[in-house]
């Protein structure tokens, strides 16, 4: 078999789930960390020549402009070209390395060629590739993502900010809110984490083999090499990390992966709740003619987008959460553990992305159920005692809690049966005039104000 389809993929990111993961392909594949890793190489080589250090040859307008359309027109030509060497070096660093001294051997820079990949070892390679592939993930894929979504929850949150909902705490009848206010309340823990993902940096290095410039300095001992190399890993748009082994430690590749978690975490919560309240009755889904809910009972919409997407965050979560806790472990100096598990960033990253695609998709289809969402509030008017008993206290009449525990605790009540109670009150007349007026539609404190704030 030469071609391997998307129906024949053994991962379901590359079959069932291809269209849904394009985004990432170009960026956390193996053609991704290709050319990230070409692009650092030739940038190395661009800052070493243009650092004036005493024999590397400058860079002519023509050579910047050869090594600039290198990066530009880097494409799965010049990737399976690489691979094709990587089969006789066995290395798929140093393969790149062999090419893009192919490409300057053509356009007849044979004094460059040495240094290519100068006092670099293989790790200074790929940690600034994944810290740039981490960066691409985050900034043109999840966040653009999560923002799109956050801003359809922000414009559902203000048009539902007056329809009250009873409240559920532990599964039972509780004060009202409104729709709009649980809406808002996603909306601001989404949002204060994608803040905390933009800013989490992503650290690189490019120092040598154990961290120190050992071979740099003997080289090129005028060289003020820690300041050359803090110069370079910021023109990639990364932090530059002064201390380290071979390998950066990964810390902030841990920090990374933990803002992701938390994100998938609330986002779960998002799931189960929706999940929670169609199954109530308060949203219902609009109905898709060509689509089968159940393949016995016609009568069904399932949630499914919901639980599609709970599943797929699970999924990225495991796999995030191994990433977080074991790159930043390296053996002494170096492991080479870490390396098959920085291979499938994008597989965490493509679950992560179904599911915030999955969800979205779910939350279009919601439609808001006025009438089940009026029936249960007026089928629970006893979540009214926590207002009258407050009230209560105000007016220092003892023992109020026990007073309406005695009342309403474990038992149905109803708007008569409440007014009958409040009339037995000493209180004044205004007051028991106001505690009637409420209601558990209009018993919502300042739900509708908070939703309409976010």
């Amino acid at each position: 078999m030469n071609q391997i389809y998307p129906i024949q993929a053994l991962s379901p990111l590359d079959g069932r789930y291809h269209h849904h993961c394009q985004e990432l392909q170009s960026i956390a594949s193996e053609y991704g960390l290709m050319r990230y890793r070409f692009i650092v190489e030739v940038k190395w080589l661009q800052t070493l020549a243009q650092a004036n250090i005493d024999g590397i040859p400058a860079l002519s307008t023509e050579n910047k402009e050869y090594l600039e359309k290198l990066i530009v027109n880097f494409n799965a030509a010049d990737a399976n070209a690489i691979k094709a060497i990587e089969l006789n070096t066995n290395h798929d660093v140093k393969a790149v390395e062999y090419y893009l001294k192919e490409k300057l051997s053509a356009q007849h820079l044979d004094k460059l060629l040495e240094y290519v990949h100068f006092a670099c070892t293989s790790e200074d390679i790929n940690n600034l590739s994944y810290g740039l592939m981490m960066q691409d993930i985050r900034n043109h894929v999840l966040i653009p993502q999560l923002e799109h979504m956050t801003k359809h929850l922000r414009q559902m949150a203000h048009e539902l900010a007056d329809i009250p909902m009873l409240s559920r705490t532990h599964g039972q009848a509780a004060t009202p809110t409104t729709v709009g206010k649980e809406i808002a309340n996603l909306v601001a823990r989404i949002s204060r984490q994608i803040k905390q993902l933009k800013e989490v940096q992503i650290l690189g290095k490019i120092n040598g083999a154990v961290g120190n410039y050992n071979a740099h300095v003997v080289a090129f001992p005028q060289v003020n090499w820690p300041q050359l190399a803090e110069e370079f890993v910021g023109t990639l748009g990364l932090t530059f990390n002064p201390y380290t082994i071979q390998i950066e430690p990964h810390d902030a590749m841990a920090e990374y992966f933990h803002c992701l978690m938390r994100i998938n975490t609330i986002l779960i919560d998002m799931c189960r709740d929706f999940w929670s309240y169609i199954s109530l009755g308060y949203f219902t889904q609009k109905v898709i003619a060509t689509e089968v809910g159940s393949s016995t009972m016609p009568h069904k919409v399932n949630p499914i987008q919901f639980e599609n997407a709970e599943g797929n965050f699970g999924v990225a979560n495991a796999l995030l959460a191994h990433f977080a806790e074991k790159l930043p472990i390296s053996r002494l100096q170096r492991d080479l553990s870490d390396s098959t598990v920085l291979r499938n960033i994008g597989v965490a990253c493509g679950y992560m992305l179904i599911a915030i695609k999955s969800l979205h998709k779910g939350i279009q289809k919601l439609a808001i159920n006025e009438v089940q969402l009026s029936s249960d509030l007026n089928d629970n008017w006893e979540v009214l005692s926590e207002a009258i008993q407050t009230v209560m206290r105000r007016f220092h009449i003892p023992e109020p809690y026990e007073k309406l525990k005695a009342l309403t605790r474990g038992k149905k009540i109803n708007q008569a049966l409440l007014h009958q109670f409040i009339e037995t009150l000493d209180l004044p007349p205004v007051v028991k005039k106001e505690l009637k007026a409420l209601t558990p539609s209009n018993y919502i404190g300042l739900a509708n104000v908070l939703a309409q704030s976010i």
